[in-house]
């Protein structure tokens, strides 16, 4: 007898312990939390997540696929109860970073997570490096806890054949005619025709396109894409001097452009100066005529007598500047 209450006594307090004092629990700041009862998640009646603005990323022919329920979130705090029957998944989210060379599936992958191969436009084969930037996104958990098995896996799969399908279809914009025609320097960066070094100019365009391109994920996936950083885009070793040799007759091209642009630039000033220099001796040469017109018209209402005297006077400065310089020239002999 005694055997057996202590065999009651002791299964009262395991399962006690074991479904009553271990279903407290607590969530962290940087978690949230979703409670499934035998298996289903606790769900918000009539909302999924066509009725939240991260669906207008969407395509219309996709919102009817990830047309998910939205579940109740719990958030920070605690403690927190549940029974036996019921299960707590915890999701971090935190904004984490990963290569975007790196396989989830297969590690060895890429160069072991290095290197991500893709082609461009003129059938080069390059290697992209670079990081992403993501995190789980609590307005759709049930995306990221039950729609999809390893949601991770269809993100980098969606990222990389997004990438890859933009960097075989990039052309650089369109450089601007004036340019070319030569009204304004031209710049080494305009000359196109090989696919890599226009990737290599226009990086943060073809970062922005990711982005754009990728916001769509966390209404897929329940996984939001905070940034796409590509570094570097290295061509084959073959091809690497060859690029170098275009690159280097390009920037040639452009010097050559540059100094006889500021050849012309320093003769145009030189001849607005000269120009500007002339159009002051003119008005120095006018003035004094100017000048004389006006005494003479200022004599002239004066009345008739003033000219004739003035004019004598006139005829008498000459005099004496002349017998001046007679008496000089005698005094010099």
């Amino acid at each position: 007898m005694t055997v057996l209450l202590g065999c009651i006594f002791g299964f009262v307090a395991w399962f006690m312990a074991r479904y009553f004092l271990a279903g407290f629990y607590t969530v962290d700041q940087n978690e949230r939390a979703v409670k499934t009862t035998f298996g289903r998640a606790e769900r918000i009646p009539d909302v999924t997540t066509l009725d939240d603005p991260l669906a207008e990323h969407l395509r219309p022919e996709e919102k009817e696929r990830y047309r998910y329920p939205q579940v109740r979130v719990i958030m920070p705090g605690g403690p927190y109860f549940k029974w036996p029957w019921e299960r707590i998944y915890k999701i971090s989210v935190a904004t984490q970073t990963m290569n975007m060379a790196h396989d989830p599936e297969d590690a060895a992958a890429n160069q072991g997570g290095q290197v991500l191969e893709a082609v461009t436009k003129d059938q080069l084969n390059i290697g992209l490096n670079g990081q992403i930037r993501y995190r789980i996104s609590e307005r759709n958990l049930y995306a990221y806890l039950f729609g999809v098995k390893r949601p991770i896996v269809h993100v980098m799969g969606y990222f990389v054949s997004v990438l890859r399908e933009r960097i075989a279809n990039f052309e650089a914009p369109d450089a601007d005619p004036a340019l070319l025609l030569g009204s304004q320097p031209l710049d080494a960066s305009i000359v196109t025709g090989v696919s890599i070094n226009d990737l290599r100019k226009n990086l943060r365009d073809l970062n922005e396109h990711m982005e754009r391109e990728c916001l769509s994920s966390v209404a897929r996936y329940g996984i939001t894409l905070d940034a796409s950083l590509i570094t570097g885009i290295d061509p084959p070793a073959d091809v690497e001097s060859a690029l170098a040799a275009i690159n280097t007759a390009h920037n040639h091209v452009s010097s050559d452009i540059s100094l006889a642009q500021a050849a012309a630039d320093q003769r145009i000033v030189q001849s607005k100066r000269a120009v500007e220099i002339e159009t002051l001796n003119a008005h120095a040469e006018v003035e004094p005529l100017n000048a004389l017109a006006e005494q003479l018209g200022e004599l002239k209402r004066s009345g008739p007598d003033a000219l004739p005297a003035y004019l004598r006077n006139v005829r008498l400065r000459l005099f004496s500047r002349a017998r001046r310089a007679i008496l000089e020239l005698d005094g010099g002999q």
